[in-house]
């Protein structure tokens, strides 16, 4: 195994505290296949990739990495990894397949998770659970439209989120109500090019609405019901990343770089952690209108505080640019453009295999410090990682190989660094849980993408595991930068 501790900045040795969680972070659509065993209902992205014409490669979920089948070796494998902490998500449709309140529990889906989460415990890991990644059982959306209808889905959420407190909640300490809300909603809804594949003016904000307000009222249910005797956290995690105007002395580049900010974090962050009265950013008022709902004043009250820390997934750095004229009737980005380079001809980053993805620790280290300055909340880093050129045609060559990945392990390199220089300035920062364990099915774009630490052979029914060297190269960064207990 190659060691890289003689790599390692010497001042940064031992900047994250003892109790620093690091690890992986997946979701249950993306790994874990069986898609229609055991008693699991249809999910919307079942549906979407079975509709054709959605997937770059035109695959489906069905299989994924078949990690329902593999609890054992994915498990065995994190351990080696040594990491100590492990983000997944529950499928609502495996845990109650039709969704709804009043349908039955599939006890099944609950013996499932229960006998992961208890692996993972066996083994010094700490279970961060996810209830909603995207995969709402279609059922609900055929019923009333899902998110579109806050009323019935909010009652619908609650009693999931009530029947996984009670599941796993005597194990689980660590809660997150959403993933992402925004892309689910502006991917979903807006854009089309996401389950369920909508492109509406409209509904892009009800369903953002309704995601806000469902969260607020499950934590406090939690916080009500379940936090005095199971004594764990809940909150929300949300995706956004650092934008800094093309051109710097152009006042509508400003302004234009605010109002991304706005678009993708402000969105959900302002109402959930902002000061002053709980509410969507100005800029998002001036451009929408009416078609951005308003809260209710009990809304309010429990939105503001719902969410106990600050859930972070980021990626890369953009610059913006005004686009000229006004916004088109879907946009859900606040009216800008995304460059590669600012007017200096400056890059934003390394390409990686991904188009939209660059790495770019510089905005990250920004990034980290705007978050803790403008909401003042301990960080979770939930998600943060890269592709890198040149995966997708890599063959093992025995049973034991490993795929050298030279552009991720710079990539988590720099970006670990930005946070532990940031956690010497007193910046809260509680976790980095790497995007991800394994490639998987990476939503439209299929298995074109390799996120993963561990490669992943699809080609092979029994979907065989290949480690690739930044998984142990971010075993070694975290022993030297966590301090040791005392």
């Amino acid at each position: 195994m190659a060691s890289f501790s003689t790599e390692f900045d010497p001042t940064l040795e031992g900047s994250l505290p003892p109790d620093f969680h690091w690890g992986f972070a997946t979701a249950a659509a993306q790994i874990e296949g069986a898609w229609n065993r055991d008693g699991r209902g249809p999910s919307i992205w079942d549906t979407f990739c079975h509709s054709g014409g959605n997937i770059k490669d035109n695959t489906t979920v069905d299989d994924a990495c078949m990690s329902y089948d593999l609890i054992e070796e994915d498990v065995a494998r994190m351990k080696s990894y040594g990491i100590n902490a492990y983000r997944f998500s529950l499928s609502w449709s495996r845990i109650i397949p039709l969704g709804g309140k009043d349908d039955p529990v599939n006890e099944a889906g609950i013996a499932y998770y229960s006998k992961l989460v208890d692996r993972l415990l066996e083994n010094g890991i700490t279970p961060f659970l996810t209830l909603y990644h995207w995969d709402l059982p279609e059922s609900l959306y055929r019923r009333y439209g899902g998110m579109l209808n806050k009323a019935r889905y909010t009652l619908d959420f609650m009693r999931y989120a009530r029947v996984c407190f009670e599941s796993f909640g005597d194990r689980v300490k660590y809660w997150i109500t959403y993933n992402e809300p925004v892309l689910s909603a502006r991917a979903g809804y807006a854009e089309g090019r996401h389950a369920p594949g909508h492109t509406s003016a409209t509904e892009v904000w009800i369903v953002g609405h309704t995601e806000i307000v469902s969260h607020a009222r499950v934590c406090a249910m939690y916080k009500q019901e379940f936090q005095p005797t199971q004594k764990g956290h809940i909150m929300i995690t949300l995706s956004g990343d650092w934008c800094e105007p093309w051109d710097q002395d152009d006042p509508l580049d400003l302004e234009a770089t605010k109002r991304a900010m706005d678009f993708d974090i402000g969105w959900f962050a302002d109402p959930l952690y902002g000061k002053g009265e709980c509410d969507y950013p100005a800029s998002m008022r001036a451009q929408l209108g009416d078609r951005l709902p308003c809260f209710t004043a009990e809304e309010q009250r429990l939105i503001r505080g719902s969410s106990e820390f600050y859930g972070m997934n980021s990626y890369t750095s953009h610059f913006i640019k005004h686009r000229d004229g006004p916004p088109e009737e879907n946009d859900a980005k606040g009216n800008i453009v995304r460059m590669d380079t600012n007017k200096d001809g400056k890059e934003r980053g390394t390409e990686s295999d991904t188009p939209w993805l660059r790495t770019a620790p510089w905005g990250w280290a920004k990034l980290l410090r705007w978050i803790w300055d403008r909401y003042q909340l301990p960080i979770y880093i939930t998600e943060n990682g890269t592709t890198a050129k040149g995966e997708l045609g890599w063959r093992p060559n025995s049973n034991d190989d490993i795929l050298e990945d030279p552009h991720r392990i710079d990539y988590y390199k720099s970006y670990v660094a930005e946070v532990a220089k940031a956690s010497q300035e007193g910046i809260v920062i509680k976790s980095y849980l790497a995007w991800s364990l394994l490639d998987n099915f990476e939503w439209a774009l299929g298995y074109t993408a390799r996120f993963g630490v561990t490669w992943v052979d699809f080609e092979d029914p029994k979907r065989t595991r290949y480690t690739k060297r930044s998984a142990l190269f971010l075993g070694e960064i975290f022993r030297h930068l966590i301090a040791q207990k005392r």
